[in-house]
């Protein structure tokens, strides 16, 4: 992992991060390169070439197999002799060095095998029947989620579809992710032979996509090289700016933070506590970022502390002990111990200062932990190992315990990707997001979503597109509007309406944070284009809605289109449930022989019944203008009232009155009285009422409407 890299920007080469590796023997792969020319070892002896990689290995797994690297090594070699890299290495110092990266890291034996043949059916005449017939169904796969589509077939959208091939083999094996960040480490370490343009593209998609993969599977050594090798090509001015301040530094004739380390292992033996202190300069994004977030570094901001321990309840001795020996800095403290990231990191953070004002950060975990922190994904080693009843689903599939939440999302959203571009420009935006939450459902399920979530996003990783029919939710008990945004532990429950044809509103998308709940808005508001609506005539402002036909005094129903069994009686539809045909009704005479009709089953039926007034008869006649109660129940929003208004009027209603009861823990109910042209109109209109943002109920009245005119 210190092989050279060469700065585009400055003359020389540049090894960010050296100055935290010092003592370290430096691996010559060019010489192994040129050595490798001379072709393999005689019989089943190891070639020489790969003894560094099989001292790293054996350093990790000392029983490893070794006959598997030396095939691989002998079929990389003859397969890539005559080849050169751009630098004018022999090609195979590139595969050797991308498996020692692994094999220093920790993977086993059958990522390393991968990595050597990783180029083979890309870059030679090898098959993949070939290296699956050699090596076995685990190495070929892993080699074939690595191997780049051609740009003949499939032209510019050869980058992110190769990408998309690669990110559905990691759902299965997280090993191949393993294997493209280790090359793509030391394709940028060597990308100074490149033109700048080129490398400047490169660059870029490795700080879009590959530093943030590398996060998110937890591989921190390879991350911080990687944000450092991007920090010099695309910042070369701050880079060089921040190395000549780190060299500064290191020249300086007193380290603090050096003899606060030795105070912090005179307090921890005189504690009884075994722990290993050491010192963990930072890379030269962390220096870079630190002074703009600082100002003016000191001595001890150039670096951490590190303290390892055999077990985990040492990690938080050691934490006490610090706290009473030196002064913490109380905001400073997490426990990523008892609350691992998503990303498996595990440690004590904290931050304690000495009486000259110097503050050391202070990193707490056992060995094991360090091990997974720096290595992430590919210190798990093999996640099919045995017991080999466990490796498959009941579909015959590999199933991976490791496969972390914000994976398995990715795939799901990217099945519903239209195209390259959508993927590519949507994948950046979701690796953005760099922090995860989880919420949980009422019976007791669990979302896993990105930190900024909101109740739409909830709604489309639990029903996908079903989420179209949501109207709210309930947050930890409460009513809640589905912009809320989420934050770590809440509770869930999403309201679904039981209208099929519900639509999703375009303001969800103001509110979508995951790519998922993107795209499937999306793609229904494609599918689904709004009507143009001509104006002036076509398009009815609120204002001008229309009103009750002439003559009809405000606030009492209109003649009713229905005929009863008492000639000459005046019939009047009940205000208290407002039927309309095709509605079961019955009718009462009432005082002023005025006969009033009732749906079947509204309140007030029951009531005159218990009286003993008698039922008359009733039809429905042939007219259809009709009038009819509405209560639409909603999220208190600027414009809502506006919003509703606007959608009656759309659909051709006149609104005769309407009441707006004052909002009551964030919930408003709204009661219209309405005049339909035709009541066949009615289940739209409800529909259009329900579409709109916030509304997540619209009922019939069933109750005496209180109206205003």
């Amino acid at each position: 992992m210190s092989a050279e890299a060469t700065n585009p920007a400055t003359p020389g080469p540049i090894t960010p991060g050296a100055h935290r590796r010092r003592g370290r023997p430096r691996i010559d792969l060019r010489r192994i390169g040129w050595a490798a020319l001379l072709g393999p070892a005689a019989g089943n002896r190891l070639p020489d070439a790969i003894g560094h990689v099989v001292e790293a290995h054996r350093a990790h797994h000392p029983e490893a197999p070794l006959e598997p690297l030396r095939r691989a090594y002998v079929l990389a070699e003859s397969s890539h002799r005559g080849q050169m890299r751009k630098s004018g290495e022999p090609y195979i110092t590139h595969p050797l060095a991308v498996t020692l990266i692994l094999a220093e890291l920790g993977a086993e034996t059958t990522t390393l095998t991968a990595s050597l043949l990783h180029d083979t059916v890309e870059d030679t005449e090898v098959t993949l029947d070939q290296v699956r017939t050699e090596f076995g169904e685990e190495v070929a796969y892993l080699v074939d989620g690595v191997t780049k589509l051609e740009k003949v077939d499939y032209g510019a959208a050869a980058e992110p579809e190769t990408f998309r091939k690669m990110l559905v083999a990691t759902g299965n094996d997280v090993r191949v992710m393993s294997i493209k960040l280790a090359d793509r480490l030391h394709n940028m370490r060597t990308l100074g032979v490149m033109r700048p343009e080129k490398q400047a593209r490169i660059a870029k998609v490795t700080r879009d996509v590959l530093i943030p993969l590398a996060e998110r599977l937890g591989v921190q050594a390879l991350k911080t090289e990687l944000e450092d090798l991007v920090f010099a090509i695309l910042h070369p001015d701050e880079y060089t700016e921040t190395r000549e301040l780190i060299a500064a530094n290191d020249a300086r004739g007193t380290d603090p933070l050096a003899e606060i380390a030795e105070d912090a292992r005179v307090v921890l033996k005189d504690a009884g506590i075994a722990a290993e202190v050491l010192i963990r300069p930072r890379h030269f994004v962390s220096v870079h970022r630190a002074r703009r977030k600082r100002g003016t570094l000191r001595g001890a901001d150039f670096g951490r502390l590190l303290v390892l321990v055999g077990e985990d309840a040492d990690c938080y001795g050691v934490l006490g002990e610090l706290h009473t020996c030196f002064t913490p800095v109380v905001s400073e403290f997490k426990d990523f111990i008892a609350v691992p990231k998503f990303n498996l990191y595990q440690s004590l953070h904290t931050a304690v200062s000495r009486g000259d004002g110097e503050v050391a950060e202070v990193l707490i975990r056992t060995h094991q932990m360090h091990k997974v922190a720096e290595a992430g994904v590919v210190a798990l080693g093999n996640p099919y190992a045995p017991p080999a009843d466990e490796q498959t689903d009941s579909t015959g599939e590999r199933a991976d315990p490791t496969r972390p939440g914000w994976l398995s999302r990715l795939l799901d959203w990217q099945e519903a990707a239209p195209d390259a571009d959508t993927f590519w420009s949507t994948l950046r935006e979701d690796l953005a997001q760099d922090r995860e939450i989880t919420v949980f459902r009422p019976d007791g399920g669990t979302l896993g979503l990105p930190a900024g979530a909101s109740c739409v996003d909830a709604a489309y990783a639990q029903y996908g597109e079903d989420a179209h029919a949501c109207i709210g939710a309930r947050v930890n008990g409460r009513l809640a509007t589905l912009s809320t945004v989420l934050s770590d532990g809440d509770t869930v429950q999403l309201l679904m309406g039981q209208d099929p044809a519900s639509e999703p509103s375009r303001d969800w998308l103001d509110h979508a944070r995951t790519p998922a709940a993107r795209i499937a808005i999306r793609r229904w508001l494609t599918t689904h284009p709004a009507t143009p609506q001509p104006e002036p005539e076509g398009r009815r402002a609120p204002e001008s809605a229309p009103r009750a036909p002439q003559g009809a005094p405000a606030g009492r129903p209109a003649e009713a289109n229905a005929v009863v069994d008492q000639p000459g009686a005046s019939v009047r539809l009940a205000g208290c449930c407002t039927p309309v045909p095709p509605d079961a009704v019955t009718a009462f005479a009432v005082r002023g022989g005025v006969v009033t009709v009732h749906r079947v089953e509204c309140h007030g039926v029951a009531r005159m019944k218990s009286t003993g007034r008698a039922e008359v008869g009733v039809r429905w006649g042939d007219t259809t203008q009709c009038r009819v109660s509405l209560i639409a129940e909603s999220f208190s929003r600027p414009h809502l009232l506006a919003d509703l208004t606007e959608a009656i009027a759309l659909e051709s209603v006149a609104v005769i009155s309407a009441t707006v009861e004052p909002p009551t823990q964030g919930r408003v109910r709204h009661t219209y009285t309405l005049q339909l042209p035709d009541a066949t109109t009615l289940p739209g209109l409800m529909r259009a009422m329900r579409n709109i943002a916030g509304v997540y109920d619209v009922s019939r009245a069933q109750h005496p409407a209180q109206t205003t005119s």
